[in-house]
């Protein structure tokens, strides 16, 4: 039996809660250098390359720096850090709602990623709460839209993020959301909605195939109403991009201060926290995967819409 190789420890340290880039040197290939595959690689262009090679910034296993003429090693690993972007920092704080040497259940605010992805670096829930709570080995279990508060699920031990990852992906977690949209009492409630949804990289919206066959779920309840707003409580039993803002959608209920449902007006400028989407990831519940114990989390973030309508009501205003 062939055994897997272990993926060895970084010798660079995280910055401001980002761990550095790690590269594996492919096993088959014909570069003679290993400058000669991180430019045709990382597409930074030679000059870049050269200077990070220069300056010692490219460091391998043993955390010294790569020559700039290093011979290539099939299946050798070198890492270095990649220019932190300017970023406008996200107003709001990040609450944890429960710790144990296990997980960190946080709860987020709106406009705060989850995890470092393209512009979102340092100012993701993962790099803010490394830093805060001083773990470094700190994982996410799964995702939250940056424009979605709420739960979020992080481990502790990196050799145990695995087993919660999985409580996801087999939908051993029974996740309830909380969104605010219009009241239309034509639509008839509670219901299921099933659809087959597509998100293709690179495009902002999903959107769903009619006829095809459905691979989500998601029911539709509602909580209450006032005027012409309304609370509704979604529950997804399966876990598409942008599933349940699509769902309300078509059900002629697109979410307040949606940028994509049912019109792309977005991406949102990093710098404008006007008016969040109105969704809540407000319920956890799952049974521990490592302790065995039976865990129910509630948010205690409240949406804006909810409880400062007339905010809403006036285009020009909101507030988290």
């Amino acid at each position: 039996m062939t055994r897997k190789h272990r993926i060895p420890p970084s010798p660079l340290p995280q910055r401001r809660g980002v761990d550095p880039v790690r590269v594996k040197l492919p096993a088959d290939g014909a570069w003679a250098t290993v400058r000669d595959h991180l430019v045709e690689r990382l597409k930074a262009g030679p000059g870049v390359i050269d200077g990070m090679l220069r300056d010692g910034l490219v460091v391998g296993v043993d955390g010294l720096p790569v020559a700039p003429d290093a011979p290539y090693v099939p299946g050798a690993f070198v890492w270095f850090h990649r220019d932190l972007p300017d970023e406008v920092p996200v107003p709001y704080g990040i609450d944890v709602v429960y710790r144990d040497e296990h997980i960190v259940v946080a709860d987020k605010p709106h406009f705060l990623a989850t995890m470092p992805r393209g512009s979102h670096v340092t100012e993701t829930a993962l790099a803010r709460l490394r830093r805060e709570l001083g773990i470094p080995a700190l994982g996410a279990a799964h995702r939250l839209d940056r424009l979605t508060a709420g739960l979020i699920l992080f481990t502790v031990r990196p050799e145990e993020r695995g087993a919660y990852q999985t409580l996801f992906g087999e939908r051993r977690v029974r996740k309830e959301y909380e969104a605010v949209a219009a009241h239309d009492p034509g639509v008839t409630l509670p219901r299921t909605v099933r659809s087959h949804i597509v998100k293709e990289r690179g495009i902002i919206a999903a959107y769903e195939v009619p006829g095809a066959e459905p691979n989500s779920e998601s029911h539709v309840e509602l909580a209450e109403h006032k005027g012409v707003l309304a609370r509704y409580r979604l529950t997804p039993h399966t876990g598409r991009t942008h599933q349940l803002r699509v769902h309300m959608n078509a059900l002629g209920l697109p979410i307040l201060g949606d940028p994509v449902y049912p019109l792309v007006t977005g991406p949102v400028p990093p710098d404008d926290f006007r008016r969040p989407l109105q969704l809540l990831s407000r319920v956890l519940e799952f049974t521990d995967p490592v302790t065995g114990a039976d865990h129910r989390f509630v948010s205690a973030r409240e949406l804006g819409a909810w409880t400062s309508y007339e905010s809403w009501a006036n285009p020009s205003a909101g507030g988290q």
